[in-house]
């Protein structure tokens, strides 16, 4: 096991020091109001958040591969932890935070397991747009997990709608003052947002909101304070569960792994395409492992990258991931001295604290130009999105890992066969749908499968064929396999089905520009004695020449 840390460290120039110290302190403040606020999420004490980001902070660093991504708690993670674990802990705080933990270490589990077999490319499992429609759906459930908080009462349980409809229903129990105090506080970070972008306001809005609960007197006027924050570090080990609490906590295991591996990737390639440089997807598995690790050790709960926190991280100036280990060591300063300070933090501050972060998760421009350019993927995002408010957010995660595979298979089962034209003026043939200069061949149908073909696609290809040939009665078929990187046994069969079903009515079935190993298949399955010769020599040109000058069926 080699650390990528250790090969910057040896070659690291003094004078980036200073820059990553810049930034580490910057990211610190970032995190501290961000973890508290993903704590409540998850429904964990606030010490919880810091924990996650302090254990996690010193494992990563060492192991990530991209020089700026932050591990941290997200908002999408933590309220999954949340709707997921409130129905098996019953109430009972020391069994939630045993249950989140647990789920922590189990995501370490998977990430190590995805690291061992180099499972990179799982993170292309789930498209953009069904996490598009799957963040946009958190973000609406946030909303209405924070609003009562904003207005100064309880919130309600259940589903997005059940969330919703309590409160609406319980708008005459709004406390003035808590309402007043989460306005100020949304209305200074939106100004941040706009005039102060990538800067702590969310640690000026913690600080404010501390200074004005304890000179006004806000706890006494009804606002709810966060309460207090234990002093020092726990002591790490494994949580206190049942054996048949793991079979429970695998599908939420399981979809955290996916929401944080989905992340992180899109983080790292990122920065990697700015700065230049590769990304390995399957080294930031190990990283993605071990601080969770760190984090269920830890009495936390499962982390991941996170977008706006490495944003900040390079706007701070950062040059290497020495500013994550910085900006965990001044955590864990907090941790040990300075936790009794975040007494009186009013709750509607953090509310909005929470409330304008989740804003970046509902992205309307992208679900604007899905809606212009490609209406069917926006339909997936918009099923995505209904799968998280109308069934929660574990089985919305999965909806949309299923709805993922769907749109794979549905790709793969169903190719394009391109109806090849001659380009004016060559010896080149393309596809006639996207070029209607191109030259018809008389007699000649040349069609190209662009895909492999294989037991599930080929009665579409099959079927594509004959369609085109019933329409323009050719009397040779040429199929060019030029796109096509394999054949399998059940598509060799169907190939030569095809052979037989088009020689009833009079046409042949040529085969042309198949790849090696088709060739070898083809040849295995005995297609080349009824189509054939089937060789490497001859092109679509030399076929269609052949055919012209009336050349008699290859043998």
């Amino acid at each position: 096991m080699n650390f990528p840390a250790l090969s910057w460290l040896r070659s690291y120039p003094r004078e980036w020091l200073r820059a990553d110290v810049v930034a580490g302190i910057t990211l610190a403040a970032y995190l501290l109001p961000a973890g508290i606020g993903d704590a409540s999420l998850a429904g964990l004490p606030p010490e919880a958040g810091l924990y996650a980001c302090l254990f996690g902070g010193l494992v990563f660093w060492l192991f990530c591969g991209s020089r700026h991504t932050v591990i941290t708690v997200t908002s999408a993670i933590s309220l999954l932890i949340g709707a997921s674990l409130a129905p098996m802990s019953d109430g009972d705080p020391a069994r939630h935070a045993a249950l989140a933990a647990c789920t922590a270490l189990l995501v370490a589990i998977i990430a190590f397991i995805a690291w061992l077999v180099k499972a990179g490319t799982i993170v292309n499992f789930i498209s953009e747009p069904v996490m598009i429609g799957f963040k946009c759906g958190v973000a609406l459930f946030l909303a209405s997990s924070q609003l009562p908080k904003l207005f100064g009462y309880k919130g309600g349980h259940g589903d997005f709608w059940e969330r919703s409809g309590h409160f609406l229903s319980h708008l005459d129990q709004t406390n003035m003052a808590a309402l007043l105090t989460g306005i100020a506080a949304l209305a200074v970070l939106i100004l941040g947002k706009i005039f102060l972008k990538n800067k702590p306001v969310g640690l000026f809005v913690v600080i404010g909101g501390i200074i004005a609960a304890t000179l006004l007197g806000l706890e006494k006027q009804g606002v709810k304070m966060l309460g207090e924050v234990p002093r020092g570090l726990p002591m790490p080990g494994l949580p206190g569960i049942k054996a048949s609490d793991l079979n429970d906590l695998l599908p939420l295991a399981l979809a955290c792994f996916m929401l944080g591996a989905v992340e992180t990737a899109a983080i790292g390639r990122m920065f990697a395409a700015k700065h230049g440089g590769r990304f390995d997807s399957n080294r930031e598995f190990l990283a993605l492992s071990l601080s969770n690790l760190a984090a269920g050790l830890g009495r936390s709960f499962p982390i991941s990258g996170g977008m706006s926190q490495s944003l900040v991280n390079e706007s701070g100036g950062a040059k290497t991931p020495l500013s994550g280990l910085i900006a965990s060591l001044i955590i864990l300063i907090v941790a040990l001295f300075l936790s009794s300070l975040l007494h009186n933090l009013p709750q509607p501050a953090l509310a909005a604290i929470v409330l304008v972060a989740i804003a970046g998760l509902f992205k309307v421009k992208a679900l604007k130009r899905l809606w212009k350019y490609d209406r069917p993927e926006f339909i997936v995002a918009m099923a995505a999105l209904a799968g998280v408010l109308c069934s929660g957010l574990l089985r919305g995660v999965m909806l949309g890992a299923v709805i993922s595979m769907f749109q794979l298979i549905r790709s793969a089962s169903k190719p394009h066969v391109a109806v090849l034209g001659r380009i004016p003026g060559t010896r080149r043939f393309s596809d006639s749908a996207r070029h209607e200069d191109n030259e018809s061949i008389p007699g000649v149908l040349i069609v190209r499968p662009e895909s492999g073909l294989v037991y599930f696609n080929i009665d579409h290809v099959r079927d594509r064929i004959t369609a085109a040939a019933e329409t323009t009665k050719p009397k040779l078929v040429l199929l060019d396999l030029s796109a096509a990187p394999r054949v399998d046994l059940q598509a060799a069969a169907t190939l030569g089905a095809l052979h037989s079903e088009l020689a009833t009515t009079g046409i042949r079935l040529q085969i042309v520009e198949a790849h090696a190993s088709v060739r070898d298949k083809l040849r295995q399955e005995e297609i080349d004695e009824k189509t054939g010769t089937i060789n490497r020599h001859t092109s679509v040109a030399d076929a269609v020449d052949a055919f012209l000058r009336g050349e008699p069926h290859p043998a």
